[in-house]
């Protein structure tokens, strides 16, 4: 209800009770709803910010010179990102950690060690956050930096049976040094990484075996180790050999024999067809053979029950006609 009062300019209302309740007490009972609506929370928010997190790729970490780096090189770190990012760490699997901050946004961030020492080498991995996010992405995948130490004399090497084999050939490659208790690494010439290590079982020479040996692993390999608790450290490439696969020629006749192979290869393919064609022709024949005299048996069975229920008419009419006016002669009921 509303009202105006001219001498003061104002207007008044008046307010009813409503009716009923306008708001609802919580009892002490109902707090018992508090800490599922809680957990609630909790966990909604937690999936949410996993779901943010998987959808930030992960970055990839290169190292430059990727490998032969001796103590005392420049080394540099390069984080390559999927997304223009703000912020970049470097992870050294040892502890420590290491933050950048990009004034430009860029796609790749770069951590350089100018004179590398002992402590740099380890794993290493890195990490991103884009500005406008509050989300890091996952770890990058780790990046060994492995430093030659020169105080560590190279190894040996040695082939057996020779240089030059033919396909097929199974080839040992043997390394050997002082017995530093270390871990034996194969390298070949063109590849990044060592194709084989093998752990040192005692007296300081480890041997690795090439079996059956292809045109593709003709090359020059050399042999490297790192001493035993020195995981991240290596001795320098030691001496050479050059290993020649040439391939094997065909015996006489190989060529003969193969075509020979190959014609009798597709006649038994050719007559396994045609047994198979004439099995499922006799199978079709067979079942249309059968579908028919099941045809004859109904139709047999129909005449043989017309004929019959004749006779039976023909004799009820019988009883009851005069014989002389239809005579039934045995030979009429013989050929029914």
């Amino acid at each position: 209800m509303t009202s105006y009062h001219p001498e003061k300019g104002e207007l008044t209302a008046a307010l009813w009770p409503l009716p009923f309740h306008s708001a609802v007490p919580l009892s002490p009972g109902c707090s018992c709803l508090m800490a599922p609506l809680a957990v609630a929370l909790i966990l909604g928010w937690w999936l949410l910010a996993a779901s943010r997190a998987q959808q930030v790729p992960r970055p990839s970490l290169s190292l430059h010179p990727s490998q032969g780096v001796s103590l005392g090189d420049t080394v540099t770190l390069r984080c390559h990102l999927p997304r223009l990012a703000a912020w970049v760490w470097l992870y050294w699997e040892g502890g420590w950690s290491y933050n950048k901050w990009k004034e430009k946004e860029q796609d790749t961030a770069e951590f350089s060690f100018v004179s590398t020492k002992q402590e740099h080498a380890g794993r290493y991995r890195c990490q991103y956050r884009e500005s406008w996010s509050e989300e890091a992405s996952e770890k990058s995948d780790p990046v060994e930096l492995v430093l030659t130490d020169v105080r560590y004399p190279p190894s040996s090497i040695s082939i057996h049976p020779e240089q030059h084999v033919g396909t097929g050939t199974n080839v040992t490659i043997s390394c050997w040094n002082k017995d530093y208790g270390a871990t034996f690494l194969l390298h070949k010439d063109g590849s990044s990484a060592p194709i084989k290590h093998q752990n040192s079982s005692g007296g300081g020479a480890a041997n690795f075996t090439l079996l059956a040996v292809t045109p593709a692993d003709s090359g020059t390999y050399r042999c490297s180790y790192r001493p035993r608790g020195y995981p991240f450290l290596s001795s320098p490439l030691g001496d050479s050999v050059m290993l020649e696969v040439t391939p094997t020629a065909a015996p006489p006749g190989a060529e003969e024999q193969s075509r020979a192979n190959l014609v009798m290869a597709l006649v038994r393919g050719f007559v396994a067809a045609l047994v198979f064609g004439l099995g499922v022709f006799f199978v079709i024949d067979a079942r249309s053979l059968w579908i028919r005299r099941d045809n004859n048996c109904v139709l047999c069975y129909t005449s043989s029950a017309a004929a019959v229920t004749s006779v039976f008419q023909k004799v009820a009419e019988k009883a009851i006609t005069p014989v002389y006016n239809y005579p039934l002669s045995l030979s009429l009921i013989h050929c029914y």
